[in-house]
This record gives C-alpha cells, structure tokens and sequence, in this order.
C-alpha cells in the first residue's frame, strides 16, 4: 500500500501534517499513534496465541 509512496511523498505528507496541526501537536500525535500500534500489535498476538492453544488442544484430543 505504502510502497508506491517514496520518500518525496512521505516529506509532502510530514510537512501537510506540520502544517495542519503544528509543531506542538505532532509529539502527541505521534505517541498516541505508537501506543495505538502497540495495543493493537498486543491484541494480535494475544488472538494468534489463543487460536494456537486452541488447535494445539483438538490435536491432543484425537
């Protein structure tokens, strides 16, 4: 999806992002961002380790 952006239109989109909500704003946007990435990484794994522990347990009951 990114990859037909480049590093030209990632410096266009930092600078509208600059613009729009000034540099006072983007730390915040940018820790809530990161903490959103991570919870939702979390969340991820914690559903891939279920679904393992699943299928691990209808392996051993047959």
């Amino acid at each position: 999806m990114f990859s037909n952006i480049g590093v030209p239109g990632l410096i266009l989109i930092l600078v509208i992002a600059l613009v729009i909500f000034g540099p006072s704003k983007l730390p915040e946007i940018g820790k809530a961002v990161g903490s959103s990435l991570k919870e939702f990484k979390k969340a991820t794994n914690d559903m891939m380790s279920d679904d393992d522990k699943k299928s691990d347990d209808k392996n051993e009951n047959k």
